[in-house]
């Protein structure tokens, strides 16, 4: 019997290795001869960098950039050499994760440290800067990232205005750097579909996870129509209602306004980096297994997961999902296309205890429901 493992991280708790660590130690048990191959997978958020350094031979390049808040932050993104490829993750240096609970308000974060990775990468001598933009805590359209690169965002009277969230609105106009990169290309790695603003959009879908409330939200939602218009005067481009533009709080936006990037899928990416279909032709195995921290209507509206779900339709293989919480129903997942889900968590306690247990809750269930699978008519019996 053959088992491929692509769990993403579950946030809070336990890393995707940790997962794929636990989820062995299960198969094993109920399953002594069985064949286990696994990916460490992402959708372009925390953990792209191991999943990249996992399947590529690259160096490890630290810098001291700035943090959401602007407070100093030892950081590293990754380089190629031989190709003179960059990849960065956004949530290294502008990440949710980097801030407590009390700090996170993404009127005041910004980007910029994330623009200052790019521009190590770019004096580098980059041809091409993967970028995974997941799990940010910014809202600023991306212009603390492009003031990092060199443009310059001024109000009314021609000042320049601090490149956060809560500045969109004092936007009147935005002048390019002197030194171009046009010989650089930019992807922009992320699994989400939201256009720039609008009820669907950055703010409204994203903000209030990142901090902000619902007056602020409608705030930094106005900033974001204000920053396009801004742009559509004067740089004439035109993207904010392409599907994606609204990752990462408007980041996808401005890097493919200010950098021209291209939107690529992140889950789909890993995965053809990873080599997943050379490993199934190789040996098709007879259950994925996929999973994430929550499982809800997000996990199918272009995250990780559905990556793995196209996977395993394109070679019509099994997909069970395994998720520290479930909130979709079981017949919905099904219908999206999962075998089966597995929910791990103890609905009696606290999520408290509930993230610090993950790993023994994951082995003790997905072991109980390993078991349970041999006496059914199953793919893998």
């Amino acid at each position: 019997m053959r088992f491929l493992l692509i769990p993403d991280k579950f946030k809070g708790s336990l890393s995707a290795s940790e997962v794929v660590e636990v989820l062995s130690k299960a198969v094993i048990s109920e399953f002594p001869d069985a064949k286990i191959a696994h990916i460490l997978a992402s959708d372009g958020g925390e953990g792209f960098l191991d999943a990249v350094s996992n399947n590529r031979t690259v160096e490890r390049i630290e810098t001291l950039t700035a943090g959401p808040l602007g407070r100093p932050l030892q950081s590293y993104y990754l380089w190629d050499p031989k190709e003179h490829i960059a990849y960065v993750e956004m949530a290294m240096a502008s990440g949710l994760e980097l801030l407590s609970k009390e700090e996170r308000d993404p009127t005041k974060t910004t980007s910029w440290g994330t623009g200052q990775q790019i521009k190590d990468a770019i004096e580098r001598g980059a041809k091409e800067i993967y970028l995974g933009i997941g799990g940010s805590s910014t809202n600023d359209g991306g212009i603390g990232m492009a003031a990092a690169l060199g443009y310059s965002f001024l109000d009314t009277s021609g000042q320049k205005v601090e490149p956060v969230g809560a500045n969109l609105m004092k936007l009147a106009s935005v002048l390019p750097p002197d030194k171009s990169f046009s010989n650089v290309t930019f992807y922009a790695l992320n699994d989400v579909n939201n256009p720039l603003y609008g009820s669907n959009g950055a703010a409204y879908v994203y903000g209030p996870q990142k901090g902000a409330d619902p007056k602020q939200v409608q705030e930094l939602d106005a900033g974001l129509r204000n920053l396009e218009k801004i742009v559509l005067q004067e740089l004439k481009h035109d993207v904010a209602n392409i599907p994606g533009s609204g990752a990462a709080g408007g980041f996808a936006y401005g890097l493919k306004v200010f950098c021209n990037a291209h939107y690529v899928s992140g889950s789909g990416f890993i995965l053809k980096l990873s080599g997943a279909e050379a490993m199934i032709e190789s040996g098709k195995p007879d259950l994925i297994i996929t999973g994430e921290g929550k499982l809800d209507s997000q996990s199918l509206s272009g995250k990780m997961v559905q990556g793995v779900l196209k996977l395993g339709s394109t070679y019509n293989i099994p997909v069970l999902a395994v998720c520290g919480t479930l909130d979709i129903s079981v017949e919905r997942a099904r219908e999206a296309g999962f075998y089966d889900v597995l929910e791990i968590g103890d609905q009696d306690k606290p999520l408290s205890y509930n993230l610090e247990h993950a790993a023994a809750l994951l082995e003790k269930k997905f072991g109980a429901y390993l078991s349970h699978l041999k006496d059914q008519d199953f793919p893998i019996g």
